[in-house]
């Protein structure tokens, strides 16, 4: 005779499977950031806009106005019409260029030796460099103004740096150079030491082992504080602004066409400089996925 166990004689139902009740809150995080990304980008799509735009004629030289009539590329075909406009971004680029180079050098020496190193001093360095980040800009363009008026008057050891080209190179370089340290330190910290140890434990001396393994791994972070150098030179306008004379470049010279209408050339070079700008994030974002999908 077989015993029936409790199982046997009571079967219990089976609970109902309850699904997570949907909030309305989830919305709220992509919501805003898609409004975020919208109001960020709807001034460049304005500019890329208006570089379309029909300006009926008036006799007087061309100038943008808010009136929007679609569509024409007359102003790319004359984007180098206005000869001002060209020459001040013909001297941004001039000064952009060697700026970001100088300053990749000496901040990617400064952001490896901060974040390899400890050192008397490293702490005072750190706030030095997060200083010239954090201090405003209209503090820092004075600051350099005041620097080079005083060395123009007192003419010490003989140097003198006239306000035009060279005090905006040197300024440039000057402010650029925290960025580009902050951001290769980042890419330092974040290192394996042992990938270095390994290379010197198979005979390695310091130097191959810096070219081989050290630097192809800080690289990515060398050219994006280069990338970061060159688009804040590109952009500057506040410390540019005390310290270039009679000297325009691009943002200057913008700032002073507005009082009397800007030309529609400047939402066509503007719209170059926002695509070129894209396209090498682009690639510089899709080298880096290569290159993790390889290692």
């Amino acid at each position: 005779m077989s015993t029936a166990t409790l199982e046997d004689v009571v079967t219990l139902p089976e609970a109902p499977i309850r699904t997570p009740r949907k909030r309305w809150t989830r919305f709220i995080l992509p919501v805003f950031t898609i409004a975020m990304i919208v109001y960020l980008a709807f001034p460049v799509l304005v500019m890329i806009v208006y570089s379309f735009n029909i300006i009926p004629p008036t006799g007087e030289s061309e100038r943008q106005t808010t009136d929007f009539h679609c569509c024409t590329i007359v102003h790319w075909q004359e984007i180098f019409k206005v000869q001002e406009l060209n020459h001040a971004l013909l001297i941004s680029v001039a000064v952009a260029l060697p700026s970001a180079l100088i300053a990749t050098a000496i901040g990617t020496f400064v952001g490896l030796v901060l974040g390899r190193y400890r050192f008397r001093g490293r702490a005072m360095t750190n706030f030095v460099i997060f200083l010239a980040i954090a201090v405003p800009e209209i503090v820092l363009g004075s600051s350099l103004l005041a620097l080079f008026v005083q060395i123009g008057s007192s003419k010490p050891l003989g140097l003198y740096v006239p306000l035009g080209y060279w005090s905006i190179l040197l300024s440039h370089i000057a402010f650029s150079i925290a960025f580009v340290a902050i951001t290769v330190r980042a890419r330092v910290q974040g290192l394996d030491t042992s990938l270095e140890s390994a290379a010197q434990d198979l005979f390695a001396n310091p130097r191959v082992a810096f070219f081989r393994v050290t630097f192809p791994l800080i690289l990515p972070g060398i050219v994006a504080g280069f990338l970061l150098a060159l688009v804040l030179s590109l952009d500057d306008f506040v410390i540019t602004n005390f310290v270039n004379g009679s000297t325009n470049t691009f943002p200057t010279w913008v700032f002073g066409a507005t009082r009397l209408g800007e030309p529609p050339q400047v939402n066509v070079w503007g719209t170059v400089l926002f695509t070129v700008g894209v396209a090498v994030a682009v690639l510089q974002l899709v080298r880096s996925r290569r290159t993790r999908a390889e290692s």
